[in-house]
């Protein structure tokens, strides 16, 4: 496998370092005409992961705020494919923030089959902002605390 640039640790450690996933079953409509995955389908796959994990740790409740003025925004996304994906196929997509700015993360995907074998991994910037003038804004100390736990699990 080739190296993927934004895993820095051994792969089998960068992969031991997740604990958050969220489940999927590859849907007929997010096949081509060969029966495989389409190359789109991860960048939904993020996105259903990335909110579910927001959730669990409590901060889309935050920006879901009829009256809050703070959105999460993807900044860019990136997806690195390792192995196909077909029709009906469960994967469990996790998720974790690899690193926290002051108003952006970077967060790692790594999709994986029920073999357990790697079939794509991800990374991409989310970046909080004004929804009034389309600003970044920064994390508060407790949301940081709460995007750097280990131990945001889905239920």
């Amino acid at each position: 496998m080739k190296q993927i640039s934004y895993i820095q640790l051994p792969f089998q450690e960068w992969i031991d370092s997740f604990s958050f996933y969220y489940p999927i079953k590859v849907r007929f409509s997010e096949t081509d005409m060969f029966g495989h995955m389409n190359n789109t389908a991860p960048i939904s796959y993020f996105e259903e992961a990335r909110i579910d994990y927001f959730k669990h740790s409590g901060l889309m409740e935050n920006w879901l705020k009829k009256d809050g003025e703070l959105i999460p925004v993807v900044a860019d996304i990136h997806c690195d494919y390792v192995k196909q994906v077909f029709f009906d196929e469960k994967i469990r997509l996790y998720v974790k923030v690899a690193s926290i700015g002051n108003s952006s993360m970077d967060l790692h995907y790594c999709a994986v089959n029920e073999k357990n074998e790697v079939c794509f991994t991800g990374r991409g910037t989310v970046v909080q902002i004004s929804k009034y003038n389309g600003k970044s804004v920064p994390f508060l100390e407790v949301e940081k605390k709460i995007l750097t736990q280990s131990a945001i699990f889905a239920t």
